[in-house]
């Protein structure tokens, strides 16, 4: 499968797509590396999402996640949250069903990371987890770059 990667603010980031589709971002550097036109426009809409996430827009090429059924029902919804806005995981379980813990097991699966939103998902009682690279704090960086509402600690 090919892979590109890129520098990114918050680390290099590694792009994998197959059939024409992206299926995964990683943190850290590939081995390979493969100019595809679907990964070079990925790699560049990735630049210009770190410019101003507002402006990019919602990811415009097709995503192929391996995933569960539900797992893919979740992810569709974060893609529907708007850079600058954040859901709680229990707003998110109203809407997709399950439960607020079975909503933070998908979104900790989400194998492609900030084009598949999950940073957007709090809790209720500040930040919530995440599976970056760099935690925490790697999801407090996306948030502020988008200029979201931080959730504060209760």
């Amino acid at each position: 499968m090919p892979q590109l990667s890129l520098h990114a603010p918050i680390g290099p980031l590694t792009l994998t797509e197959e059939d024409g589709k992206i299926i995964s971002l990683d943190w850290g550097w590939g081995r390979d590396q493969t100019e595809t036109p679907m990964l070079c426009a990925a790699r560049d809409w990735l630049d210009s999402w770190f410019d101003d996430p507002k402006a990019a827009g919602p990811f415009p090429f097709p995503l192929e996640p391996f995933g569960t059924d539900y797992q893919k029902r979740v992810w569709q919804a974060l893609c529907a949250i708007p850079a600058g806005e954040v859901k709680t995981y229990q707003a998110l379980a109203e809407e997709v069903g399950g439960s607020p813990r079975s909503i933070g097991q998908a979104v900790g699966r989400n194998p492609i990371p900030i084009l598949i939103p999950c940073h957007r998902i709090v809790s209720r009682n500040g930040l919530g987890g995440y599976s970056g690279d760099g935690g925490v704090e790697d999801k407090l960086w996306l948030l502020t770059l988008e200029g979201a509402p931080l959730p504060s600690k209760a």
